[in-house]
């Protein structure tokens, strides 16, 4: 399965590996990487797809749950999908609370007490994946896992989760990633071994 999303992700850009020249994020960090997601929203086979394998994985997993909690923007969409597709309730967390009527930070009626699975798209620190299980378990709920697309697999997420006693579940990863854009002559073996050097030090990678 992480093969064949990994070629997904590759066939309709959401994912592109570039090291000449990098790209730049918004914390300055320089990357041979950059995702987005939200281009798989045009795609229904391929939408299709990826919705019918993280029911595998919530399945494989023997996960107990009883709705799903969306980060914003971008795991609206596929905890949606998911929602309607396994008749479970929904909610989403904003990135903050709204400046004006209720003020609210969680959008829909998180249930005291039950479990909900955090939907996100994109991996990277794994901030708005605590911002989310922090604001549903401020509600009540229980988080206990994360499902997302793909993650950067970077230490501080993994520590970030390690801290919040969240386990998370991903369709691919980054490692598995480089490995099929290889196989697909995507990148060299040069570039590989550059791209993965950045995965072990993102803040001090050096573009060549």
């Amino acid at each position: 399965m992480t093969d064949k999303i990994s070629e997904i992700l590759l066939n309709v850009n959401a994912v592109i590996l570039r090291t000449k020249p990098p790209f730049r994020w918004v914390s300055g960090i320089l990357s041979p990487i950059y995702t987005d997601n939200r281009i798989l929203m045009s795609y229904p086979k391929e939408r299709e797809f990826i919705i019918k394998s993280f029911i595998r994985l919530i399945r494989k997993n023997k996960i107990k749950f009883d709705g799903f909690a969306a980060t914003a923007t971008a795991g609206i969409p596929w905890a949606a999908w998911l929602a309607q597709k396994m008749k479970k309730p929904m909610v989403y967390v904003r990135s903050e609370s709204k400046d004006h009527g209720k003020e609210n930070l969680v959008e829909g009626k998180v249930e005291e007490g039950k479990n909900y699975i955090v939907v996100e798209d994109l991996i990277s620190t794994g901030s708005s994946s605590m911002n989310t299980t922090n604001a549903v378990r401020e509600k009540g709920g229980v988080v206990e896992y994360c499902i997302a697309i793909f993650t950067y697999e970077l230490e501080k997420a993994k520590n970030n989760f390690e801290t919040a006693n969240v386990k998370l579940l991903t369709l691919t990863s980054f490692t598995s990633f480089v490995k099929t854009a290889l196989k697909k002559k995507y990148i060299s073996k040069e570039q590989l071994t550059h791209i993965m050097d950045w995965k072990k030090h993102p803040e001090g990678w050096v573009a060549v």
